[in-house]
């Protein structure tokens, strides 16, 4: 048997990723166009012919109002987690607003499922240096495991320096988080992202499959996300220059195909079940606590 790979969805629909922030205001979110039902389903169908289980990390603002696919993919014996409310960048949020944004998913999830929500990830991945203090607020909602870091250089997000394998952080006074980082493959130094979205879509597939093929190799799980919107090659058309429209655009008629191809020469599962028999590092760092106003966070004990 071969090491087994975590596969996630975040669940939110097309006008929310944070590339339309600043074109779509959020008050004009409930007069769009939703297709996050259909293609969500579009993805729970695939799943189930191929017999595979996955984390969906799901949006709040989704699942508040349409709790019918909340109750789906729990059905269908899928793991549900928490994409916070809003899709609102940690970083260009206060410590409070943070917490609540979380809390308030977390709670809708909950009364949704009748079950404990356990996991986390942020919008954009926006677990950045700068918003670091965001582990701390997840422990203290019950929070258990985070997926949030891109260990790579990016516009958005990422901390280039981290582990690229899942590591613990530990807290003064306060329970541990495990952190599973998107995944990378490291070429001339440097940390590639090959974790899905963009990547899985833009890469070559010979690229994709040989990277999950080395993380293997390397005798870590690998962990690939996609969200519903890109299932959908019609996706709604927005101006946002021509580097981001092939970034955010490209090749979306290639997603389906190639997760399916994935999930026929992998194996794959959900991110509890992944971490539930992966090796966790202790070391980046034991333990942590706040260090200034500008939430960065030093090791100590």
């Amino acid at each position: 048997m071969g090491i087994k790979n975590a596969i996630t969805v975040d669940v939110e629909d097309w006008f929310q990723v944070s590339l339309f922030r600043h074109k779509i205001r959020r008050e004009d979110w409930d007069r769009m166009e939703s297709t996050v039902v259909q293609n969500t389903c579009r993805i729970l169908r695939l799943f189930e012919q191929k017999n595979v289980k996955a984390t969906f990390f799901i949006l709040g603002w989704v699942a508040e109002r349409f709790p019918e696919i909340v109750l789906a993919i729990k059905d269908l014996g899928h793991e549900i987690a928490s994409h916070g409310y809003g899709h609102q960048i940690i970083f260009e949020q206060t410590k409070q607003e943070f917490a609540e944004d979380v809390r308030r998913s977390l709670e809708i999830l909950e009364d949704i499922t009748g079950a404990r929500v356990l996991g986390y990830r942020a919008p954009s991945y926006s677990i950045t240096r700068s918003s670091i203090w965001a582990w701390e607020s997840l422990t203290k909602l019950g929070v258990e495991y985070d997926s949030s870091i891109f260990p790579v250089k990016h516009d958005l997000y990422g901390i280039p320096d981290a582990p690229r394998f899942p590591f613990e952080i530990r807290f003064t006074n306060g329970p541990k988080l495990v952190e599973f980082p998107l995944s990378t493959v490291v070429m001339m130094g440097k940390n590639i992202p090959v974790a899905g979205g963009g990547y899985l879509r833009l890469y070559p597939y010979w690229f994709i499959r040989k990277s999950v093929q080395h993380i293997n190799e390397e005798g870590q799980p690998a962990i690939i996300y996609l969200h519903p919107w890109e299932m959908d090659p019609d996706l709604p058309r927005i101006n946002v220059g021509v580097f981001d429209t092939m970034r955010h655009y490209g090749n979306l008629y290639m997603t389906e195909s190639r997760i399916s191809r994935l999930l026929d020469e992998f194996q794959f599962g959900t991110i509890s079940e992944v971490l539930h028999t992966t090796e966790i590092r202790t070391d980046w760092p034991r333990t942590l606590e706040p260090n200034g106003r500008n939430g960065k966070l030093h090791p100590v004990g």
